[in-house]
């Protein structure tokens, strides 16, 4: 087993090109390509319908979705502008970014037989926006004041305000295109059922706790779909799909890899014909605070906790390296990064945050209740918030305790307020800065924060959502982050880095996930001796 660095753009190309000249499909008789997650769906009072594009608004969900769902646009397999997938041609058709107008490809079909068509689009996403599910990505359609099917193959939309991202949030799976005779107007389809026009149709088997992706035949879009078969397959933990991947029971396994495992696959080279491809990520981590509670409300507190925590140790001794530390809401790589955490604050110390404290009139230690969840992003979460609680308590100036709790608890009560201060992961919907920015502060925002900037909702946004010249953005959203860690309603703590492990038969591993962590299982598939 070797270790595969990051793509480099000199060779991407290249390599672009010798998969595309592969051509074609992996044979029907080829055995399914196994994919390994420790991601498991159940019907739930939070989750009441993990594949319906209404409900579901998180990365596992997603990784699904992308692959049997079609949307008008989607993310290029390299590069940062969405391509035309369901349509044939999009774009906005005024200097102000208010209306988008799209003609979609003819001939499409759903995976029932029904006709795709403009109405369709119409449909789905006035469907999302009247469902407006507490835990769904509704919000991220919510600028969208008129959507109209204008023929079989137009459909226009208006927008509330200019919005330069529009293409890129309906490019999202949140814009998934579903068929009106099997999607219900007011409420979800119920369990597992799909009915999609994406690269593959999808089945799912509570009882081996898998999901099975057959390639679409009917399938029109731009995709060069490369294997007949691929199965997702869910295990309690990461050391049994581990297990899986060695005995060959398995192909490959992404989510979740836990610090230790990398060390390991990294250097056992040669070893069970298993190489590890790493990419760089845009996966974060934060922690948020509830700014209405008596404690966390306070900003001397959360300024003091700012200064205290220790990125680099959180990074070095429970991650081993696999991530790094992240000074701000938006991480590095993406345009309009600014380190403003570290730019307010410099290295964490004791004495920093025990002047902000007693400045503030606030005794010590403070009590403080972190809250975290213990299934949905890893076992290693539990040992991250053990660290935090530490470098909070070793200071003297806190008294930090630590609670975990099942996603399908965790994420239904931090919307209602429920907790002082708790630990969330971000996946981006898209590349962009605004990604990092407007799901957490504008109205109807995704925790559901009681945290209000003006400035942020009233002036950043909007106006960076005027510039279609994303570059020109930069200085908004360095706005935006320096006010985020003058306030500090959240604290970003580390940026993932990306991680596969495959048996080294199967080929496109460098292509599987895109820039927002979703995987692509198209691009797989198995080299055959010819």
């Amino acid at each position: 087993m070797k270790s595969k660095p990051s793509i480099l753009a000199a060779t991407a190309g290249l390599l672009a090109s010798l998969l595309s000249g592969c051509g074609g499909v992996t044979g029907s008789d080829d055995p399914a390509i196994v994919v390994g997650t420790t991601d498991s769906f159940a019907v739930t009072k939070a989750t009441p319908a993990p594949f319906d594009p209404a409900a579901a608004y998180d990365v596992s969900s997603w990784n699904v979705m992308r692959n049997a769902f079609q949307t008008l646009l989607r993310m290029p397999r390299s590069g940062t502008r969405p391509v035309w997938d369901a349509a044939e041609r999009c774009g906005f058709t005024d200097e102000q970014n208010e209306q988008y107008r799209c003609t979609l490809r003819e001939g499409l079909t759903f995976s029932n037989g029904h006709t795709l068509d403009a109405r369709d689009v119409e449909y789905s996403i006035k469907r999302i926006l009247r469902i407006r599910f507490a835990n769904g990505p509704a919000s991220l359609l919510a600028g969208i004041a008129k959507v109209e099917a204008t023929s079989d193959r137009e459909v226009v939309f208006n927008l509330r305000k200019p919005d330069a991202t529009f293409p890129y949030k309906i490019a999202t799976p949140a814009a998934s295109i579903v068929d009106q005779e099997s999607y219900p107007e007011d409420g979800f389809v119920k369990g597992f059922r799909t009915v999609g026009s994406g690269p593959y149709t999808l089945e799912f088997d509570t009882r081996a706790n898998k999901t099975v992706f057959t390639r679409n035949p009917d399938y029109k879009g731009g995709l060069n779909v490369h294997s007949e078969k691929v199965e997702l397959r869910s295990f309690a933990d990461s050391a049994d799909m581990e297990k899986a991947l060695r005995a060959g029971d398995i192909d490959l396994m992404n989510r979740t890899i836990s610090p230790k495992q990398i060390e390991r696959l990294d250097s056992a080279a040669g070893e069970d014909h298993i190489d590890l491809v790493q990419q760089p990520g845009q996966e974060i981590r934060y922690l948020v605070f509830n700014t209405d509670d008596e404690t966390a409300g306070r900003s001397a507190v959360r300024r003091a906790m700012a200064e205290l925590i220790d990125r680099e140790s959180l990074v070095r001794d429970v991650y081993a390296r696999t991530a790094d530390p992240l000074y701000s809401l938006v991480p590095s790589g993406v345009p309009g990064h600014r380190n403003s955490f570290f730019n307010k604050y410099g290295e964490p110390g004791k004495e920093s945050a025990q002047r902000t404290l007693r400045k503030a009139g606030l005794s010590t230690p403070v009590k403080v209740e972190l809250a975290y969840t213990t299934d949905h992003y890893g076992s290693v979460t539990q040992k991250e918030f053990t660290k935090l609680k530490e470098q909070l308590n070793s200071s003297g100036l806190f008294e930090a305790d630590v609670r975990g709790l099942p996603w399908d608890t965790y994420r239904t009560a931090a919307l209602k307020g429920k907790y002082q201060v708790y630990g969330y992961g971000w996946f981006p919907d898209f590349p962009d800065a605004d990604n990092y920015i407007a799901p957490f502060f504008e109205k109807n925002n995704f925790l559901n924060s009681p945290y209000i900037s003006s400035e942020i909702r009233d002036h950043v946004i909007p106006q960076t959502r005027q510039k279609t010249d994303r570059v020109r953005t930069e200085a908004g959203f360095g706005r935006a982050q320096d006010i985020v860690a003058d306030e500090v309603p959240v604290l970003p703590l580390w940026q993932g880095k990306q991680f596969i492990a495959a048996r080294d038969d199967i080929s496109g591993v460098e292509w599987a996930l895109n820039s927002s962590s979703v995987l692509q299982l198209w691009e797989l598939r198995r080299d055959t001796d010819e």
